[in-house]
């Protein structure tokens, strides 16, 4: 329930600012954690904290990329603090499919559709970071959805 709470909040604000403020990924990580420190989720502190680290270090390549914001970092941080380092590495899983599908619907949406498959072959000739770096709005979206879908699919799911 925590989980879907945060992410629900997280998606709105981030399709209506293109931003997920820190005073809502710090309220869902210390949620996660005294959670756990309380024996409520049914996971210890140091799990809550190494679910945070991995949700921090699994989204920050995207964001040296520049495909991710800040804000993204932070709330999967936030999640695995809620969800534990088992759950979270689904979590990052379910998101990266759940990312891929929405990038799809919104090349669709756009009439951007081939030119984003184009765009693909720069990914495979090593030029992916120059390219994402330099995409205009016309080319980005908000991955807060993405990634709400995938840490309550891994909640639920396991």
């Amino acid at each position: 329930m925590t989980i879907a709470a945060g992410m629900t909040a997280a998606t709105i604000v981030d399709l209506r600012t293109r931003r997920i403020p820190n005073p809502l990924t710090a309220t869902m990580a210390v949620t996660g954690l005294g959670l756990a420190a309380a024996g409520v989720r049914g996971i210890t502190l140091w799990a809550a904290l190494a679910g945070l680290v991995l949700g921090f270090a699994f989204m920050l390549p995207g964001h040296w990329l520049g495909a991710t914001g800040a804000g993204d970092v932070k709330l999967m941080a936030a999640a695995g603090a809620v969800l534990g380092p088992a759950l979270v590495v689904s979590a990052v899983i379910f998101t990266a499919l759940a990312g891929g599908v929405l990038a799809v619907a919104v090349a669709v949406r756009r009439r951007r559709l081939a030119a984003t498959f184009a765009g693909t072959r720069q990914l495979v000739a090593g030029q992916a970071r120059d390219s994402i770096r330099s995409a205009d709005a016309s080319r980005r979206f908000a991955y807060g959805p993405a990634i709400a879908i995938g840490c309550v699919l891994a909640a639920f799911i396991g």
